[in-house]
């Protein structure tokens, strides 16, 4: 009777020691190094082109650097919680997985889901960014789309807007090169990553010399509860190094080098988004920074529109970068819960010869597409946050049960979370605490995201657990 209750229970955990060491069918082909530079490019992309000025328009003023410090420091809380799980549980799935293996299948499917919505929003909201800044290089050579295909419905500043042809385009594009294999998408996406530093630093050196100290008056417009506001925004900035940890099936030496990608990455970014924020306000009045293209449309304001165009080029190789690594990141996710059952088998299922889930890849492409064309992308940004800190919150209490579980402990850890169980518990703290300084709006949206997937998990998920049904086979 026993046995039969807990092969129904909601909190049935995965066995993750037989899938450490089984061979899944995905090719270990990324090292530290791509791993890092597929964090940079996810976390210096859209976020470095888009925040800053957002930021500093609707919540800090000028110390919009400070909301990016404070989203950094709570970030690396986070980092290293996810760097100690990567390490004791390389696989795919990343978050899910783990919590999977700590709080059970409904806990994990809950995340997994909020996690879906993360990185298809971060694809969308991407893509929506990329189409502005890639209308502007057009726009250079005089070279303008019809108004109804420039934006989403509801973009403001463009009210015969209908549909984002650009953004579209962009994400059909990158989902044709995953499709062709993860090897050949990380050599594109590291060339195009060291592009984008170039071009980031030499807007800080163009722009350095422009900077008006006025401009940093008054420089706390908003207060303190604006920097902690901005900070909750600035999270959407620095979200990447979570797609790192997706990747851990297809990672040489994962327990050491997962934990270098995360961690490295996320200190290159830190510096550069205080740097250009820095530049940015002290360039324009933050009061007209609210644009979605706020770097060139600072420079455009110098008049250095020469190095605009570059800035814009660098903008849409960089922001090419983040849908590379967000598309490869949902799909890996998307492939680990459908390889839990708790999805439809097809979007699992891998291509003999590239390893790749290709009808995942294409599914998740379409979908990230249509909300980039129809939702504007203000709505878009903080979908994407709440999801990503509802992660940082699980991942970052889950260390604690990691821990105190007798089982994980026997497995090989290569990095361990300092000042344990303080910093795990302060990084959960934090983390709620930027969650609860989102809009009325999101948390709506997010609870609707959620209501959808429960129905999703009882009708399908709940019946099709492979865990579940391999629990039964074992006790029948």
């Amino acid at each position: 009777m026993a046995e039969r209750k807990k092969a129904h229970t909601l909190f049935l955990r995965k066995d993750i020691k037989t899938d450490i060491f089984k061979k899944t069918g995905l090719e270990k082909s990324l090292t530290a190094f791509s791993l890092t530079t597929m964090g940079v490019g996810a976390i210096v992309g859209a976020g470095i082109f888009i925040t800053p000025g957002i930021i500093a328009a609707k919540y800090t003023g000028p110390s919009a650097f400070l909301s990016f410090v404070l989203a950094a420091v709570v970030c690396s809380l986070a980092a290293l919680c996810y760097s100690e799980f990567s390490s004791t549980i390389p696989l795919a799935g990343s978050a899910y997985t783990y919590i999977y293996a700590v709080f059970g299948e409904f806990i994990a499917w809950i995340l997994g889901w909020a996690l879906v919505s993360e990185y298809l929003f971060s694809v969308s909201a991407v893509a929506a960014s990329w189409s502005s800044y890639f209308q502007n290089i057009l726009a250079g050579f005089h070279w303008y789309l019809p108004e109804a295909l420039r934006a989403a419905y509801g973009t403001a500043g463009m009210p015969h807007a209908i549909f984002d042809l650009p953004a579209f385009i962009i994400i059909m594009i990158i989902s044709f090169l995953l499709v062709g294999g993860v090897r050949e998408s990380a050599r594109i996406n590291a060339i195009m990553v060291i592009l984008k530093i170039v071009v980031i630093i030499l807007f800080i050196i163009v722009g350095a010399f422009y900077v008006r100290p006025a401009n940093f008056n008054p420089f706390l417009p908003f207060g303190m509860k604006g920097i902690v506001s901005g900070a909750a925004v600035a999270f959407y900035a620095y979200i990447g190094f979570d797609a790192v940890s997706t990747a851990a099936e297809e990672v040489k030496n994962p327990q050491k080098n997962v934990p270098i990608g995360i961690i490295g990455s996320l200190l290159i970014a830190t510096a550069l988004y205080i740097a250009l924020s820095v530049v940015l306000v002290g360039i324009v009045k933050y009061t007209k920074l609210d644009v979605a293209d706020p770097v060139a449309f600072a420079l455009h304001f110098i008049h250095q529109d020469w190095v605009s165009g570059i800035v814009s080029l660098g903008a849409v190789i960089g922001m090419t970068t983040v849908l590379i690594v967000f598309l490869y990141g949902g799909t890996r996710l998307v492939f680990a819960i459908s390889r839990d059952g708790l999805l439809p088998k097809l979007f699992s299922r891998l291509n003999p010869k590239t390893h790749v889930p290709v009808t995942n890849t294409w599914v998740f492409g379409i979908l990230g597409s249509f909300f980039a064309c129809v939702i504007p992308i203000d709505k878009i940004t903080e979908l994407v946050n709440i999801g990503t800190l509802f992660a940082f919150a699980m991942v970052s209490i889950g260390i604690v049960f990691l821990r105190r579980n007798a089982e994980f402990n026997k497995l090989d850890s290569a990095f361990r979370v300092p000042f344990y169980p303080v910093l795990p518990i302060i990084s959960f703290i934090l983390c709620v605490t930027l969650m609860l300084e989102l809009k009325r709006f999101t948390w709506i949206a997010f609870f609707i995201w959620l209501a959808i997937g429960l129905i999703f998990y009882f009708s399908y998920g709940y019946r099709h657990s492979a865990v579940r049904l391999k629990y039964k086979q074992e006790r029948s």
